[in-house]
């Protein structure tokens, strides 16, 4: 009994012996075939780092405003007896906007000028008589001076009138009527809004450390959502002689022109101020660019040989880099790169240092420093 319980142990010993062998056979020609495994080269697409010359630019963020801008209201108070505008419209100046009622202003205005009219024959006849020394110098003051009381009666109801026909001060486009046929207007009710779009004021701001920067003449680059992959280039045609006291920044005004209208008051702009200096940057696309909160980086194409009689083969290595100004799709490499390099310009987050790498530009996309949106 225990020789075969001896014999039993024995087999079962041998057998997981057996087993192990065969299992550590295996598992040693894994790792020697993990040893030998080169995995597949990467295709990448490549960019060559090489100088170029950048406008100096100072950027900010602005609102837009009419040169001239107006809500047109009444001066005097009155019933709307015509209203000769529509809404939106674009007018001149001296167009007839509103006629309020003046047939009490023209009656008083016919009594006026009838009262003018005799008080200068009075005064005409009592210079004559005065010549001839047949009426006192003070008769001849009193007529003179009822002659200048009648006419400027007459002024003030003129004026009356004039101010009850409510015309254009300037040209421009009108907004949304505000006011109604028969409508009682006060002093001071809005009639409708009257603004001058082209051209049109473009109001931004920076800060003081760069006043010396900047003077009238230079120009300043336009941009809005409202116009995408349009750039709108103006002037600066006012500084502010004060610094805001309470944010240290200076208003600057550029005037820029507005065809077409398509910019109006109160939008949200951005500006960028041409600078007369050139800033010499290494620029490289912006998709090249790694980025991590430890740093980022790029990967930088170079050839090796793994044995003397082979062929060079491309691998890529990883260079950290400090980043200037984005323009576009590039983006300034301020160290970190040298000229003549070569970096992957798409695709480095599938790549790891000293991979294998397969250049292929047919697939590079176009990269530009002022791209535009197409519409597909």
């Amino acid at each position: 009994m225990k020789k075969r319980v001896i014999l039993t142990i024995v087999g079962l010993l041998v057998l997981i012996g057996i087993i192990s062998g065969i299992k550590g056979l295996q598992i040693f020609r894994m790792t020697a075939y993990g040893k030998k495994f080169v995995p597949p080269p990467e295709t990448v697409t490549t960019f060559e780092v090489h100088p170029d010359s950048w406008e100096s630019l100072l950027t900010s963020v602005g609102s837009l405003e009419a040169v001239q801008g107006v809500m047109v209201t009444a001066e005097l108070k009155g019933k709307v007896e015509k209203i000769a505008f529509e809404p939106g419209a674009m007018v001149r100046a001296g167009d007839l906007l509103v006629q309020q009622d003046i047939s009490s202003e023209t009656a008083q205005l016919r009594a006026s000028e009838a009262a003018v009219a005799l008080a200068k024959v009075t005064l005409e006849r009592i210079r004559k008589l005065l010549t001839e020394k047949t009426v006192s110098q003070s008769q001849y003051d009193n007529a003179d001076a009822q002659y200048k009381e009648t006419a400027a009666q007459l002024d003030i109801i003129r004026s009356a009138i004039s101010k009850k026909t409510i015309r254009a001060p300037f040209a421009g486009r009108l907004g949304i009527r505000l006011i109604n046929l028969g409508q009682v207007l006060n002093e001071g009710d809005a009639i409708v809004s009257l603004q001058s779009l082209d051209p049109i004021f473009v109001n931004f701001s920076l800060p003081q450390q760069q006043l010396t920067q900047i003077q009238p003449g230079l120009t300043a680059q336009v941009t809005t959502d409202v116009l995408p992959g349009r750039v709108i280039e103006g002037k600066i045609t006012a500084i502010n002689p004060a610094v805001d006291a309470a944010t240290r920044n200076i208003q600057v005004q550029a005037t820029a022109a507005n065809p077409g209208e398509q910019l109006r008051p109160g939008m949200f702009v951005n500006v960028a101020v041409m600078l007369p200096a050139q800033e010499k940057v290494l620029p490289i696309p912006a998709t090249a660019v790694l980025y991590a909160p430890y740093g980022d980086s790029v990967f930088v194409v170079e050839e090796k040989k793994i044995e003397k009689n082979s062929r060079p083969i491309k691998t890529v290595h990883q260079q950290f880099i400090r980043l200037g100004e984005k323009r576009g799709d590039f983006i300034a490499v301020s160290s970190g790169l040298k000229e003549g390099e070569t970096v992957v310009s798409t695709g480095v987050f599938k790549l790891r240092n000293g991979q294998v790498v397969v250049v292929n530009n047919s697939l590079a996309p176009e990269f530009k420093l002022m791209p535009s949106t197409k519409n597909n």
